[in-house]
């Protein structure tokens, strides 16, 4: 029988030191990696995060694995800082966690996800998202 998604959740975040948004914005002032995972709905929706990569989620580990011939150039090694944003902080989790399975040891996720951010008061950008497909 499966544990169930609650289950996954619970283990995910349990080897994660998640991060509120303000201190992902300071994460962010001290070189960490800000990675959005929200689909282009959701980015119209709710605005881009200023300093933000948008990666999709399907070619996450490809994109952010410094040993991945298709990695972006801001993946200078597994003990980067990465802290990843969804919409609201579920997937996010998750997608941290198989992060670190790879060995990016620093990566995490921001607490309640853009939701939380705009609850927080803190600004998104007009300009261009910088998305890596």
């Amino acid at each position: 029988m499966s544990p169930g998604i609650d289950a996954l959740l619970e283990q995910a975040r349990a080897g994660l030191h998640r991060l509120t948004p303000q201190q992902t914005v300071e994460a962010v002032r001290g070189g960490a990696l800000l990675v959005d995972t929200r689909t282009e709905l959701q980015r119209r929706e709710q605005g881009d995060l200023p300093g933000a990569i948008v990666i999709d989620r399907t070619v996450l580990e490809w994109r952010l694995d410094p040993a991945s011939a298709w990695r972006i150039p801001e993946a200078t090694g597994y003990d980067r800082e990465i802290v990843l944003v969804c919409r609201q902080g579920y997937s996010s989790s998750l997608a941290a966690a198989s992060l670190q399975t790879l060995g990016l040891r620093r990566a995490t996720d921001m607490i309640g996800g853009v939701d939380a951010w705009l609850a927080a008061g803190l600004p998104t950008t007009d300009r261009p998202a910088d998305i890596r497909p």
